[in-house]
Formats: structure tokens, C-alpha cells, sequence
């Protein structure tokens, strides 16, 4: 399957010449379209400055990223802001919704931004609606919905486009067991079912283990990839501890 994205010895410093930081050290990687991808690694190890790369919202230092063939890192910012609404889908924390929009609302509203015919939004929003489970809580505003809810609606946001690539900073974050579950379960299904590509930032080994495929970083550098094959859910959440141990147990203060 064709590359989706591609990183090619990214690096990224912050501050100056007396007090340089160095945040990612020659990263490289690839994820194939209808991948499923979690990034991992102890405080200060580089992936929220990874996902902040790939989001666009920062620049590398140095090397390429590639999304579905065009270099980002080559962009003017006009350029970004139309490939960030076009190619790219956001699942965020704390979910982002707008709380004078309704669950529709906030779903249909890219696809408002991006000129879509009225007809077309309103089967695609109730296309991925039914898909994720939040058809019912339409008409609600997010003050109506349980935290579950939200975030399978900031989801099904992310996903009405049809963007070439999901970014997902910590989804779980501010959901109980069950919400987290749910949505996890969610996550998996649009990649299943839709060929959704997602890139998920997480500190906790139990959403890790829904991944296809983890990239761990070490101070800056890509120290491994896991795959989980043809493994149980259960059997790649011990093999994901296994490498967390060898990290020094940290990952749950990765912020």
C-alpha cells in the first residue's frame, strides 16, 4: 500500500545558540494508508513535538514530511492552512467542540468551510454519525453529552471529511474506562471499515494496544517500532509493557 506519510530525518531544536533544546533527532519513519499508528515515549522524548510536526503547527529544523505525496515542510502558511482544512482530521484532549453548535453542527461544520453541496453534508454527517455510535445526541449541544459522547463526535468531525491522515493528541485523556473504550473501539472501526489512517500520541499502554503498529521515542530518536501481527489485543499490551520496562517504566508522566 502506498506511504501516506513519510518523515525523513526530521530534527527540531527550540531556543538559541546558548540554550539550544533538541526535541527530535533524525526521525524517520513511513505509515501506509489505512494504518493505525501510536507514538509513544517518556516525558521529553519528542512526540508531542512529532505530532506538532506533522500537524503542521510547527516547522521542522531540519528533513522532509511527506503527506499523501506533498511536502509539507515546503509550504508557505497560506498553503498550510488549505492543506491542514483539506488533508487533515484533529482529535484532541479536551475535544474542541464549539458549545453554541450542536452535535451536527459541529460535525458539518468543515465540510461547510470547504464549500460542500447541503445534501452531501447532511448524508455524510449522518453516515459517520451511525458509524460511531452518536446519531442519537445530534440535536444535543455538548453540554447535553456525556464526555464519551463528545469525543465520538469530535471523531466523527475529524473523520466527515475524508481527510488523508488523522491526528489523535491523547484521545483517551479525559475519558473513564468506559468512554475510553468505547472510543477506541470507535477509532478502530474507521480504520476497519473506512480505511481511516490514524497517527494516536498516548501515554497509556491499554489504547496503545488497539494500534497496529507503535513507534517508541527515546530522547528525540525513534527507538523501536512494534507491530502487532496477527496477536491478540491482550498479547500486544504485554509485549508494549515489555518495552515501556525497558524505557524505565515511565510513559504514564508523558504529558
Amino acid at each position: 500500500m502506498p506511504a501516506i506519510l513519510q518523515a525523513r530525518n526530521v530534527e527540531k531544536y527550540y531556543g538559541g545558540r546558548n540554550n539550544l533544546t533538541r526535541a527530535l533527532a533524525g526521525v524517520s519513519f513511513e505509515i501506509e494508508a489505512g494504518e493505525y499508528v501510536g507514538v509513544m515515549g517518556a516525558s521529553g522524548s519528542g512526540k508531542t513535538t512529532l505530532l506538532n510536526c506533522v500537524s503542521t503547527i510547527d516547522t521542522v529544523t531540519a528533513g522532509q514530511i511527506t503527506i499523501g505525496g506533498r511536502d509539507i515542510t515546503a509550504m508557505d502558511e497560506k498553503s498550510l492552512a488549505r492543506f491542514r482544512r483539506q488533508a487533515l482530521g484533529f482529535i484532541f484532549q479536551d475535544f474542541n467542540l464549539l458549545d453554541t453548535l450542536t452535535a451536527y453542527e459541529n460535525i458539518a461544520l468543515a465540510l461547510s468551510i470547504l464549500r460542500v453541496a447541503a445534501d452531501e453534508i447532511d448524508r455524510r454527517v449522518n453516515d459517520v454519525a451511525e458509524t460511531l455510535g452518536v446519531h442519537a445526541v445530534l440535536q444535543k449541544y455538548p453540554y447535553q453529552m456525556s464526555g464519551g459522547q463528545k469525543q465520538r463526535v469530535a471523531s466523527a468531525r475529524a473523520i466527515v471529511t475524508k481527510p488523508s491522515l488523522v491526528l489523535a493528541d491523547e484521545p483517551t485523556g479525559a475519558l473513564d474506562s468506559k468512554s475510553a473504550r468505547m472510543l477506541l473501539e470507535s477509532l478502530s472501526l474507521l480504520v476497519r471499515e473506512r480505511g481511516a489512517t490514524i497517527l494516536m500520541v498516548t501515554h497509556d499502554a491499554f489504547s496503545a494496544s488497539y494500534c497496529d503498529r507503535i513507534m517508541f521515542l527515546h530522547d528525540g530518536r525513534l527507538f523501536c517500532h512494534l507491530a502487532r501481527g496477527g496477536e491478540s489485543r491482550k498479547q500486544f499490551f504485554d509485549r508494549i509493557m515489555e518495552v515501556v520496562s525497558m524505557l524505565g517504566g515511565d510513559i504514564s508522566d508523558v504529558v
